[in-house]
């Protein structure tokens, strides 16, 4: 009986209660005040009035939100109680250095989806996850999930009043956005460690604005901690940066998922269903994807070229330099044409950012609008992440980061790659036009990931090695079937071929995999009954290299590989270090000499290392190479094949004699003495050991020994050890490289010896790896002693005596 008097008591106070609207002074009539009055002394609420006083500042949208001197506070409509949201916390303004360089104003720190719900009288703030569902809301396994998966408290606000209706209610969101919450911070506990972070320091941390639009509110936090190592400023003790805290409204109906295929590269969301019909729940995957609507459906239904209801449109951020915005502006537009493959026109659309006296309201930050925002940071990297409803894949938003001095990176690798056949290349001061053209590609490649789409690496293999050196062929196809290859530079044409593209450009298989993951399927209202259309637009393509797809973490496979082009490994990376050689004698005159200093010089000599390791590592990876061609059961033919043993055997035969044998061609005087006063053979002994630790990885001789189960001609992991010991400890040349060659080998064996059997797939002590490099050992102790007695000198003969009493400590470790 007291509980209905007292629920009796609060509904009739909340009717009671007064309201107020917009910016204006709040006038509660007198019936408000009487009511207010009568119930003061036994409510706990507040009257509305009280707390939105006359002095309010209210902001109309998704919530009201009222500013009152300096707290602020949310005014959240009941039937918006347990709506979900999908809040988004980014940097909004950087210190500089933060997390090395690789953060930047616009950084995302994290992504949840929430919702506002009542409990006694208290408004919860709930983190929800998608990650385990029900997909059948009927089925009685979805309370086993509710209570198996319960949903964490992010906060607890006290209801403070009610408006006049008790249609919404108010709390006070000051010390929310005032308090060092962890899941909407900018400061992961990785970087709390690194810069000893001790505390967020309330004094110097404030809300500075918060704005509500009718989808989404923006929250503007500036916050300081106190910290013993901050990135910048260290004199300060503190790192301050500046925070924005985007809710946005998700659709109550979620856009229909499309379900994932592994043969055509998406990224995803993944889901548990646990009222799957199957004896085990049901992981569902679904592709990341913008909703893409046609406006006049039947017209879409003929396959004609519709606009869509709400295209995707990207704006130029303030910062972005004006000699770059057209090929900023053209890379985003580039992916114009893959759409209309998939049946859209104006799908997406570049725009310039509007100024402060076009939209006020306008801000990069606010999750509306996508931007592509220019980084004042000497990092050299370029992305494109986005955000995206957990319930279905659908891209709500993205921002592309392009970092001022990736730039740099592009002239650098146009330089060194492609020097030797293109005499556009040969300078540090690239034309316009060319640097453009670049930034344009690369503009469209990260836009591409905005749009769902991971890396292609197979999208190079494609096309012959001999199809590089074809002017017409290159002018037409680029150097990938992909944009969405690690691809960047045409690396295989040489000296006197003609009218080639040496920059990458959209392919074939761009159009494709927009088509397969965009194009509207009609009378499909489920992601099932879209399967046997997506699988048929498959198989149409099957067999043709430009329409496969290869997994970047593919580490094993040939055929999918960073910066590779080409068919061939051998041959690609031949062409590529022939072109090498030529670009490094050359290199003084086009640096050096023109600049007359040789932070050029040095800056490049660095890369062009890097670029003949890369080359290396494409050739290495077909030593225990395995390709990977996606396919379903009902294709011909398996998954996983090895690569050849004759192939294997070449490649080998090839990093003998580019990589073990000397390349001194490396070590070019004339601009080691000008760049660096010691250290010379330090410079191959890391390229050579880099090499040499890959091809003796556990991993890599696990999958060499794992042939012998599959197949009766194979290279195996025996051969690979005995060629790599014949080669390295020849009787010629025995030179300080060399021997520092020996010595990494002897190491590396030593590893392989002593490694934790857990260290990678294979259990090293248990496979025949430990056996195999203990023979190994046992021939290495008679090929020093007979080395040792025909040492030509005494250096030769202390390195033999040292290995001798290495090798003798690994067999015999007592």
């Amino acid at each position: 009986m007291k509980k209905i008097m007292f629920t009796s008591l609060v509904l009739a106070m909340t009717l009671g209660v007064s309201g107020c609207k917009s910016t204006q002074k709040v006038v509660a009539d007198a019936t408000t005040e009487t009511a207010s009055k009568n119930s003061k002394k036994n409510s706990k609420f507040k009257s509305y009035d009280k707390i939105i006083t006359s002095e309010a500042l209210t902001d109309e949208g998704l919530f009201k939100t009222h500013q009152v001197g300096a707290d602020f506070f949310y005014e959240i409509p009941n039937d918006l109680l347990k709506r979900e949201l999908l809040w988004v916390s980014r940097i909004a303004q950087i210190p500089s250095n933060l997390g090395g360089g690789y953060m930047n104003a616009g950084s995302k720190t994290n992504e949840q989806v929430v919702s506002w719900e009542r409990f006694q009288d208290k408004i919860l703030l709930k983190v929800k996850s998608y990650a385990e569902v029900a997909l059948d809301e009927t089925a009685a396994i979805n309370n086993s999930v509710k209570v198996n998966n319960y949903e964490p408290v992010l906060y607890a606000f006290d209801i403070l009043a009610f408006d006049a209706d008790s249609t919404s209610t108010v709390i006070d969101v000051t010390q929310f956005f005032s308090t060092d919450v962890p899941s909407i911070s900018g400061l992961s506990p990785r970087l709390r460690s690194a810069y000893k972070v001790r505390s967020l320091d309330k004094d110097r941390s404030f809300i500075n604005s918060i704005k509500s639009f009718p989808e989404n509110i923006e929250v503007i936090q500036d916050v300081t901690y106190t910290a013993a190592e901050p990135p910048s400023n260290g004199s300060v003790g503190s790192i301050s940066l500046q925070m924005n805290q985007s809710m946005i409204l998700l659709p109550k109906e979620p856009m229909q998922p499309r379900l994932n295929d592994p043969r055509v590269g998406f990224f995803t969301v993944d889901q548990i269903d646990y009222s799957s019909t199957a004896l085990k729940a049901d992981k569902k995957t679904y592709i990341r994807r913008w909703r893409l609507e046609p406006k006049d459906p039947e017209a879409y239904a003929r396959g004609e070229l519709v606009e869509p209801v709400k295209p995707i449109i990207y704006y130029l951020d303030a910062g972005t330099p004006e000699n770059l915005k057209e090929y900023i502006k053209q890379g985003i537009e580039d992916w114009q044409k893959p759409f209309e493959t998939a049946g859209f026109k104006n799908a997406i659309i570049a725009r310039e950012a509007p100024t402060k006296e076009e939209d006020p309201e306008f801000s990069p930050e606010d999750i509306r609008y996508s931007v592509v925002r220019y980084v004042a940071s000497t990092t050299r990297n370029a992305v494109g992440p986005s955000v995206s409803d957990p319930r279905s894949g659908e891209i709500i938003e993205s921002d592309i980061i392009w970092y001022h001095n990736h730039l740099r990176s592009y002239r650098n690798r146009y330089l060194l790659e492609t020097g030797a056949a293109n005499p556009s290349a040969r300078t540090l001061n690239t034309k316009p036009e060319e640097i453009g053209e670049m930034m344009r590609q690369v503009i469209a490649h990260e836009v591409g990931h905005a749009l769902g789409f991971p890396h292609n690496m197979a999208a190079s293999y494609a096309y012959r090695v001999e199809d590089y050196r074809d002017g017409a062929f290159t002018q037409k196809n680029g150097i990938a079937a992909s944009l969405m290859d690690y691809a960047r530079y045409n690396y295989i044409a040489q000296p006197g071929d003609d009218n080639i593209r040496f920059v990458r450009q959209m392919g074939p298989y761009d159009h494709y995999a927009a088509n397969w993951g965009y194009r509207v399927i009609p009378n499909a209202t489920s992601p099932e009954q879209e399967i046997k259309t997506l699988n048929d637009w498959i198989m149409e393509k099957a067999g043709d290299p430009k329409y496969k797809f290869g997994r970047q973490s593919s580490r094993f496979d040939p055929q999918s590989q960073t910066e590779a082009i080409g068919d061939d490994p051998v041959k690609a990376s031949t062409y590529g270090i022939k072109n090498l050689k030529y670009v490094i004698k050359q290199l003084p005159h086009w640096t050096s000499d023109q600049t007359n200093n040789y932070d050029d010089l040095e800056e490049l000599y660095g890369e062009l290392l890097g670029v003949y390791s890369r080359y290396v590592g494409h050739v290495v990876t077909n030593v225990g190479g395995v390709h990977e061609n996606l396919k379903k059961p009902l294709q011909s033919g398996t998954v996983y094949s090895r690569v050849d043993k004759k192939t294997q055997k070449e490649s080998v035969v090839w990093i003998q004699e580019n990589v073990l044998n000397t390349p001194t061609w490396l070590i070019d005087k004339q601009i080691l003495q000008n760049i660096n006063p010691d250290g010379y053979f330090e410079v191959l002994r890391s390229v050579q050991t880099r090499h040499l630790n890959s091809l003796l990885s556990i991993d890599r001789l696990g999958r060499l020994i794992n042939s012998e189960t599959m197949d009766t001609e194979y290279y195996a992991a025996i051969d690979l050890l005995k060629d790599l010991r014949e080669g390295i400890f020849s009787e010629s040349n025995l030179d300080i490289y060399k021997r520092n060659l020996q010595r990494a080998y002897v190491d590396r064996l030593e590893y392989l010896m002593t490694a934790n059997p857990s260290t990678s797939d294979y259990n090293v002590a248990q496979s025949d790896i430990r056996a195999l490099v203990r023979g190994q050992l046992s021939s290495l102790q008679y090929t020093l002693r007979r080395s040792l007695n025909s040492a030509s000198n005494l250096v030769n003969q202390f390195h033999y005596k040292d290995l001798l009493a290495r090798v003798d400590l690994i067999v015999n470790p007592q």
